[in-house]
This record gives C-alpha cells, sequence and structure tokens, in this order.
C-alpha cells in the first residue's frame, strides 16, 4: 500500500498572517490535510494538483468557517467541500445510478488510502458503525458483480 500522507502545514491561500487563523481552523488543517491530500491523490495523480486541489478546498472551508462551526456537523460539510473541489478539478463523471459515490469515496478512503473504520468516521464526520456498514454494503454490491 503507497503512504500518500503529506507533511505540509501550510495555511489555505488567503488567510492573510498566521495570527488572522483561528486556532481551531489550524488544527482542523493539521488534522484533516493528511488525508485530504492521500483522498485527492487517488483521483489527482500528480502530487501538485492534489496540493492545489486540498488547499483550494481548505480556502473555501476557510471562508465559511463561522458558519460550518454554527452547523450540526462541521466534518461533514468541510468532506463535502473537499469532494466537490476535487470533483471540480479532475472533471470526473457522475456515479452509476445504483452506485451513491459517497460509498465510492469510503472504499477508495478503507481499501486505497488505508484507513480503517474509525478514522474514515473522523474524516467525513460520521459514525464508525455507519461506516463499516457502507463498506461491506459496497463490497457486497462489488462481488455481486463478479
Amino acid at each position: 500500500m503507497t503512504n500518500r500522507h503529506a507533511t505540509s502545514t501550510e495555511p489555505p491561500p488567503g488567510l492573510g498572517e498566521p495570527e488572522d487563523v483561528p486556532l481551531e481552523f489550524t488544527a482542523f488543517c493539521e488534522l484533516h490535510r493528511p488525508r485530504y491530500l492521500s483522498y485527492a491523490r487517488v483521483w489527482l495523480t500528480e502530487h501538485s494538483a492534489a496540493a492545489t486541489a486540498v488547499q483550494t478546498a481548505f480556502a473555501e472551508i476557510a471562508v465559511r468557517w463561522r458558519d460550518l462551526m454554527g452547523s450540526s456537523n462541521p466534518t461533514a460539510h468541510a468532506w463535502e467541500i473537499l469532494r466537490g473541489t476535487v470533483a471540480e478539478h479532475t472533471r470526473r463523471e457522475p456515479a452509476a445510478p445504483d452506485r451513491h459515490p459517497a460509498d465510492d469515496d469510503l472504499a477508495i478512503l478503507h481499501y486505497v488510502v488505508g484507513l480503517a473504520a474509525p478514522e474514515i468516521a473522523d474524516v467525513i464526520g460520521t459514525d464508525a458503525a455507519s461506516v463499516a456498514g457502507r463498506l461491506r454494503r459496497t463490497m457486497l454490491h462489488e462481488a455481486s458483480g463478479w
């Protein structure tokens, strides 16, 4: 398995000086950047393109930070911003009608990036039991097509 995690801790573009960045946002970036970058590298094989997509997503998250913090699930909303940003950078086709793209993302995070269900739950903002069930359903769906 390839380790696609990066160690970049630079703030997203457009935030100004480090003292302008809320501490919580900095912590969020440090926690999620390696996993976000690993996910983006699956779709954007060139490291610089993946890094740009992640930086763009973090810039959008920064702009919406206060709204996200007031939402019921900030991590899930941030994940959706990342997914959308990566999709825009890849111009990938929509998933087949019988496939839920989020389930494909779970499979990528588990089988390609190498995250366990609890780690995936932390990244996408849900519970580990839900992730485990959706991974099983995705695996069964794939197996039935063999």
